[in-house]
């Protein structure tokens, strides 16, 4: 698995700190294979021996287990086994453990899953930085807040289009939209391009359009029917007054319909708070 700059520099300050940190202790007899439950998807993960294994069976899930007969020759007393340390990268922390080998105790139960909590977490990035599942959380409460209908809006071959909420949380950005079609000819969408243009195009001059990229965006794009519903998250961003930010929904060829709604700088400056 290959691990970004960011996090490869969190991990040698994070790792520097272990001598001095107190480690959750993790018990692991033979022949159990233990399962470490991230809340969001799992980037990186450094198991300190070679006596344990780990894999990911799903991408928020890391399990490892004792390699059989790895200890052998080294004696019956497992106390005199090193600990193993197993750190875990999400997209936004980084957790360690301190894994002990246990002898099997009879009638003892010992646990298979670890949850990662948030008290054993440590943030890979200052400021806000929000994973994938908490950016999915934000965006889908905003569906449920009140739909405003005078913050922009386009209409265009029978298609509608309205801006229902702005909102902000942290250094993001929250672009609500729906669209709604008025024909009796399904919608089948290619895509949703976010440019920022000149407010007034003179046609003899040449069109400037910076295209932005959504971080997250809540639903795939779908054909629909009717009606279709999406929350667009951004990194915050800004742009000059005499621009504005263009949002086109494209339909497939061979019909090609375009809606496109402008957005304008002040609406940012306006946008609520999640």
């Amino acid at each position: 698995m290959q691990i970004n700059f960011m996090v490869w520099v969190a991990l040698l300050l994070f790792s520097s700190s272990v001598s001095s940190q107190t480690l959750p202790n993790i018990d692991l007899p033979e022949n159990v294979s233990l399962h470490f439950i991230s809340p969001e998807p799992i980037q990186y993960v450094d198991i300190s021996i070679k006596s344990i294994s780990g894999d990911l069976p799903i991408k928020n899930v890391l399990r490892i287990k004792r390699i059989p007969d790895s200890v052998a020759g080294k004696g019956s007393n497992l106390n005199l086994l090193p600990d193993a340390i197993v750190t875990i990268a999400g997209e936004s922390f980084m957790a360690q453990y301190r894994i002990r080998y246990v002898p099997v105790v009879g009638g003892k139960e010992y646990p298979t899953q670890i949850e990662i909590l948030p008290e054993h977490m440590k943030p890979l990035e200052s400021g806000t930085k929000l994973s994938d599942v908490q950016l999915e959380k934000l965006a889908t409460s905003l569906l449920f807040k009140k739909t405003q209908h005078n913050i922009a809006k386009s209409k265009a071959f029978g298609i509608s289009g309205n801006i229902n909420n702005l909102a902000t949380f942290g250094d993001y950005v929250f672009i609500d939209i729906g669209y709604q079609n008025g024909t009796n000819l399904k919608y089948d969408t290619e895509e949703v391009r976010f440019k920022i243009e000149d407010q007034k195009i003179n046609k003899a001059t040449t069109v400037q359009s910076v295209e932005i990229k959504p971080q997250f965006i809540l639903f795939k794009q779908p054909a629909f029917r009717k009606q279709f519903r999406n929350v667009y998250v951004f990194r915050k961003f800004s742009f000059p007054g005499h621009k504005v930010l263009k949002i086109e929904l494209n339909e497939k060829q061979i019909s090609g319909r375009v809606i496109g709604i402008k957005l304008k700088y002040k609406n940012l400056l306006e946008a609520d708070t999640l």
